[in-house]
C-alpha cells in the first residue's frame, strides 16, 4: 500500500483547510464556532478511552459540549470545541491527496455530528 507520509505538514494543513472549504453551508456555519487542530497522532490516553486497539482507527476527534446539551448556563472558562485532525492516521489510510481531503472532509462532518449532538449510528453517511 502506497504511504503518502511525503505530505508536508503544511501541505496536510492545506488540505484540511480545502476539505473544511467544501463543506455546505450549515457545516460551514457550524465551523465558525469550532477550532481545528491538526495533531500528528491521536493521544495514548485517548485511545485508552475509546478502546481502540490501533492508532489507524481514530482519524479525528470532537472534544466538547454538543450543542444538545449546550444550555444557557455554559460554565465559564471552558475551552471552545475542538475538532482534532490526527494527520498520521489520515495518511496511513490514504493514497492520494484527494483521498486526504475527503477523509478529512468526512472526518470534519462525522466530528460536526458529534457538535449537533448525533450518535455514531445517526450520522449522514
Amino acid at each position: 500500500m502506497a504511504r503518502h507520509d511525503h505530505i508536508s505538514s503544511e501541505a496536510f494543513a492545506k488540505l484540511v483547510q480545502q476539505a473544511i472549504a467544501d463543506l455546505p453551508p450549515p457545516y460551514a456555519r457550524l465551523m465558525e464556532s469550532i477550532a481545528v487542530v491538526v495533531e500528528e497522532e491521536p493521544p495514548k490516553d485517548v485511545l485508552e478511552d475509546l478502546e481502540l486497539e490501533s492508532d489507524d482507527d481514530l482519524l479525528g476527534l470532537y472534544q466538547g459540549q454538543s450543542l444538545a446539551a449546550d444550555s444557557f448556563f455554559r460554565p465559564g472558562g471552558e475551552p471552545p470545541p475542538q475538532i482534532s485532525i490526527y494527520r498520521g492516521s489520515i495518511l496511513r489510510l490514504c493514497e492520494s491527496p484527494e483521498q486526504v481531503v475527503q477523509e478529512v472532509y468526512d472526518t470534519v462532518v462525522h466530528e460536526l455530528g458529534h457538535h449537533v449532538g448525533l450518535d455514531d449510528d445517526e450520522m449522514p453517511y
